[in-house]
């Protein structure tokens, strides 16, 4: 009779033990969330270790990869990327930027400055001088502020100043680091913004 009481009395501290697991387990997942919420730009372990009061970086990232898998099944708008240097990053789809992107109170960048990174992007490396060609006067200004705010970097060769993105820029948009790669996904977004665009004003016809 007393062993029995034992063996069950085992079993439901092992249940026990078990379920506080699978509770600390779920609270961590949540504190990696908010922290990449709140947040709002990639984090590295170092970041994610200091949120869960921990020094294990092994434990944060099998939680970041867990968190990163259970948000790749909810198929949701949001999505969460491992970048450059083993750092984690929340973030809307691209895909969905041009659909919601006036509804964002405070923007990065207003729309000049924000034309002409486009631009440095597409087309980098590209020389100053030809921004300023293709963007007018003012492009000078933004190339300041984009430097300023870590997203252009500028290389002299010869007489020119051929300007590129920083893995910074790559990270906030979340974009990939490979040259050819980002190109495509900028180009999808840009096409993706044009077609909302042309439902939100359609051409008017003659009447």
């Amino acid at each position: 009779m007393l062993q029995t009481l034992e063996k069950q009395s085992f079993k439901l501290d092992k249940a026990f033990k078990k379920k506080q697991a699978a509770e600390k387990n779920q609270r961590d997942l949540a504190l990696v969330e908010a922290a990449l919420y709140v947040a709002g730009r990639p984090l590295d372990l170092k970041e994610l270790c200091s949120v869960l009061k921990t020094r294990s970086k092994n434990k944060v990232r099998k939680l970041a990869e867990m968190l990163m898998k259970e948000y790749t099944s909810r198929n949701t708008s949001l999505e969460i990327l491992q970048v450059k240097d083993e750092r984690y990053v929340l973030q809307l789809k691209p895909e969905f930027t041009p659909h919601v992107k006036k509804l964002v109170k405070r923007p990065l960048l207003s729309t000049g400055p924000l034309k002409t990174l486009a631009y440095v992007a597409y087309r980098q490396p590209v020389s100053q001088k030809r921004v300023a060609e293709m963007r007018g006067r003012h492009a000078y200004s933004h190339i300041k502020q984009l430097k300023e705010m870590d997203l252009v970097v500028g290389e002299r060769k010869g007489r020119s100043t051929f300007l590129r993105t920083t893995e910074y820029f790559a990270d906030y948009f979340g974009l990939s680091h490979e040259l050819p790669a980002m190109k495509r996904q900028l180009k999808k977004v840009f096409q993706q913004e044009m077609r909302v665009e042309e439902k939100q004003d359609p051409p008017k016809q003659g009447g």
